[in-house]
């Protein structure tokens, strides 16, 4: 039997039919996943992959699939130096270290990073891998309004006053629940006027936004501007793990103090060489197949995005140019319903349920991937459509 404080929160949710449950793969039509680009089924990316695995496996882990301990003990193979080095070269940077997810990435940079006496200023809809990290830390955080450059101008005007040692603001490119982007040049140029360290997590942005999909810092020329970046490799790169971007001392300092750096397995072998793989391909985007499918993303998302207004749903969806699309439907019994409709009808689209967002801005969010099809994308907005009755 639970403890029962734990049954009773177990209770609240099912009170509210917000209880999560693990979903069952149905083959449905798919707008839920993050795998924008089709990487994890990217025909050339399966041949690169297999090159690199076959390689690694005979020069490096002699046949082991395995890591066979932390990166501080056992695990750091060459690969590691060898991708590591082109994720900092692609991202105009001097150093990348390699973590086993954004979640562990973003644990183990606020974890350990800013310090007592510091303060951390985050947007208010900050993924919550961020804000547990930040809960980890001695430094002092507070939230301001999302996108919001007046706020958090006020907000740094107050804690430099103070002479806070120093102060970190945090955002995202791409936010997860609502697709939407910051003024990130603005940003940068606020922070440079405080003398306050920026940090962005590009998990949404990596392989979709920029000219070989570098993210929104590279392409505002702000990669001077910003003290650390967080790229993640489970969205658009299909495979997993993540790396924080920044200087050779900021990694020199996490080895020895991030802690869901030090104190985990290191990833396997043919996972570090399908990081590798992913890149290469960005890396020589004009003359790699993926660039057609980076093509045939930004089109979708067009093509879904200008049907958005011929369904008269523009009052529902979030503004956003990203891949996310989300269309705010108050209620987790109505938009839960929504949501079985939609797959009912072949179309896999997942329900946002408070608490993940606030009560009350419960969502259908849709990723929209380069192998979606055009009648798919108009056909699924014009169901849903239907079913709101309008």
């Amino acid at each position: 039997m639970l403890p029962d404080k734990l049954h009773q929160k177990l209770k609240a949710r099912q009170a509210t039919n917000s209880v999560r449950k693990l979903p069952s793969s149905q083959g449905a039509i798919d707008f839920s996943s993050n795998d924008y680009l089709g990487a994890v089924n990217h025909p050339a990316l399966a041949r690169v992959l297999q090159t690199a695995t076959r390689k690694i496996l005979k020069e490096v882990a002699q046949g082991i699939s395995g890591a066979t301990g932390s990166r501080l003990l056992t695990g750091n193979y060459p690969l590691y130096d060898e991708t590591e080095s082109l994720i900092a070269r692609f991202h105009e940077s001097e150093s990348a270290l390699i973590f086993n997810s954004g979640y562990t990435a973003n644990l183990g940079f606020f974890q350990s990073v800013p310090q007592r006496g510091d303060v951390i200023l985050y947007d208010e809809y900050s993924h919550a891998s961020i804000r547990d990290g930040i809960k980890m830390s001695d430094a002092k955080a507070y939230k301001f309004t999302h996108n919001e450059l007046a706020d958090l101008s006020q907000k740094l005007f107050k804690h430099k006053q103070t002479g806070t040692t120093e102060v970190y603001v945090v955002t995202e490119s791409v936010f997860s629940m609502d697709g939407d982007s910051p003024d990130l040049v603005a940003m940068a140029q606020l922070c440079q006027t405080y003398g306050v360290r920026l940090v962005v997590d590009e998990a949404h942005a990596m392989g979709v936004l920029g000219i070989k999909g570098q993210g929104l810092v590279q392409l505002y020329g702000l990669s001077e501007s910003v003290f650390a970046r967080i790229v993640t490799f489970g969205k658009a790169g299909g495979s997993h793990g993540a790396a924080v971007v920044g200087s050779i001392e900021l990694k020199q300092y996490l080895i020895n103090f991030a802690r869901s750096f030090i104190y985990t397995t290191a990833l396997p072998p043919h996972t570090v060489a399908s990081i590798l793989a992913f890149y290469q391909m960005l890396d020589k985007m004009e003359t790699s197949h993926m660039v057609e499918n980076v093509r045939r993303l930004k089109k979708n998302i067009n093509i879904f995005k200008s049907h958005i207004p011929r369904t008269g749903m523009d009052t529902y969806f979030v503004p956003s140019v990203s891949a996310i699309q989300c269309a705010i439907i108050p209620g987790v019994d109505r938009v839960k319903a929504l949501s079985r409709k939609l797959k009912e009808h072949g179309y896999d689209v997942k329900p946002i349920l408070s608490p993940t967002v606030p009560e009350g801005a419960e969502r259908l969010r849709f990723c929209i991937h380069s192998y979606n099809k055009k009648e798919q994308l108009h056909e699924v907005l014009e169901l849903l459509q239907t079913e709101l009755g309008l």
